[in-house]
């Protein structure tokens, strides 16, 4: 088979299992969702997720670890949601921090 092909087997095997784990999910009981401790699972796991989705997009780049305008603007980030800014205030100022580093070339 050809590289093309196998994109197309790739392409429709994420779609199957996607439909697989959707209609899974539909299936598991009720009862067992309201349990407290798969809430407080749930909620760790998202967080977890989230802060390593964060962690590979502030730090990585390709294989190499990079030290760049995007730490600078995590750091803007985080301040300002400690300081309990509006997200729109946060977004903006770290976009802002990042575009500015990077227009003085770092980064």
């Amino acid at each position: 088979m050809s590289a093309y092909a196998w994109m197309w087997v790739a392409i429709v095997a994420a779609g199957v299992l996607s439909w697989t784990t959707k209609d899974a999910g539909h299936s598991v009981p009720e009862a067992w969702l309201e349990n407290p401790r798969v809430h407080r699972i749930a909620a760790f796991v998202t967080v977890a997720l989230l802060s390593a989705l964060v962690a590979v997009q502030t730090f990585a780049s390709g294989r190499s670890l990079v030290f760049d305008a995007r730490v600078a603007a995590l750091v803007v980030a985080a301040v300002l949601l400690w300081r309990r800014a509006p997200f729109i205030v946060v977004v903006v100022a770290a976009a802002g921090v990042a575009a500015g580093l990077r227009a003085l070339g770092w980064g």
